[in-house]
């Protein structure tokens, strides 16, 4: 079968009758990313909540929404999606103010911590949520060509899998990371393990190693970790996010190989995050002469948002059978960042002595 780049899919269909959205939180990430995504998809905003009254009037006004004076206000939008962009410790709070069977986005991480994910998914059965995980790098545009590209086994079947990331990331843009205790994985480095778990499913354990840098103190900004997918294939991440040294020898990298063929991305946005490079996705197809340039129609930011919300709002209106990052499916990926850290807590295997 020939290989045609413009035939590998891109994007996640609309629902046919969107619901209103309101967002908890007003954070730089809803402006950055959630509402210009929204915009662009024509998803009606209802309004936004955040106990911080200036922050919650500014951005409201900047996007001509309304601002709501309370969590119970924001919740009793009749038909709502609710999009929570609140910080992890947040979360379970406001998904109790919810109306029992309503359809909730709920920011990564799920929780501070694996209790925190499993406090949240009982939270949603209890009350019935169709909840999802705002995983959107599954629903990036490359990321919805590369499955694809697997999926039509342009690749073969994949053995290899590396992330590289050499780069400087302005942690200062999130003041409410300061001072927690878990960053890099939980923060950043989750959104690869996840969609890692998705491309090769659930890795028997995982190694890993993360620390701080002396040069500030955030807890951690640097990541080695090996997922274990027994004796066919390799997985391995290799993060920095303390490569201040200028662009030049940034990278921001996926490197998929199949015993076919291979696939190469770059992650755009986190070079000169928020505005971002664009992203390339390239594929050596089984049975090609070389590398192909993947023309892409958007971007991982804010293009993956709106997929993710699209999902969310086609499986609510039963257009869509399956909910992609369900809370259920995404509480596997905090037992996976859960495993990475108590990796990084144990000690390695030591040297031996000379006799």
């Amino acid at each position: 079968m020939a290989f045609d780049p413009t035939a590998l899919a891109q994007s996640w269909p609309a629902p046919k009758d969107p619901r209103p959205i309101v967002t908890f939180g007003a954070g730089s990430i809803v402006g950055d990313a959630h509402f210009p995504a929204y915009r662009k998809a024509g998803f009606p905003v209802a309004g936004l909540y955040d106990p911080d009254c200036e922050k919650v009037e500014k951005l409201a006004a900047e996007w001509g929404v309304k601002a709501f004076a309370s969590v119970e206000e924001a919740a009793a939008v009749e038909g709502a999606v609710f999009d929570l962009a609140t910080p992890p410790a947040r979360h379970v709070d406001v998904l109790r103010v919810l109306p029992d069977g309503a359809a909730a986005l709920i920011q990564k991480p799920m929780g501070s911590d694996l209790d925190g994910a499993t406090e949240i998914l009982t939270v949603c059965r209890q009350k019935n949520l169709r909840a999802a995980v705002n995983f959107q790098l599954r629903f990036a545009p490359m990321m919805l060509a590369l499955k694809d590209a697997i999926a039509k086994r342009y690749l073969g079947e994949v053995v290899d899998f590396d992330a590289w990331l050499a780069l400087a990331t302005p942690w200062q843009l999130w003041p409410f990371l300061k001072g927690l205790p878990r960053i890099e994985i939980a923060m950043h480095s989750i959104h690869y393990l996840d969609l890692i778990r998705q491309v090769l499913g659930d890795p028997k354990g995982v190694y890993a190693k993360t620390l701080g840098h002396p040069n500030h103190d955030v807890a951690q900004t640097r990541t080695s970790a090996i997922l274990d997918y027994g004796e066919k294939v390799r997985c391995a991440l290799s993060v920095n996010h303390d490569h201040d040294f200028g662009r030049r020898y940034q990278a921001c990298e996926f490197r998929i190989c199949g015993t076919k063929g291979a696939a190469y991305l770059k992650l755009g946005v986190n070079l000169d995050y928020p505005r971002g490079e664009p992203d390339i996705l390239e594929i050596h197809p089984d049975g090609g002469e070389g590398w192909v340039n993947v023309p892409l129609e958007g971007a991982w930011f804010p293009d993956a948002f709106a997929g993710r919300m699209a999902n969310l709002q086609r499986f609510a209106s039963g257009e869509d059978a399956d909910l992609v990052s369900s809370v259920e499916d995404a509480w596997n990926t905090m037992a996976l960042v859960e495993a990475a850290y108590r990796s990084s807590a144990a000690p390695a295997t030591s040297l031996e002595k000379r006799p």
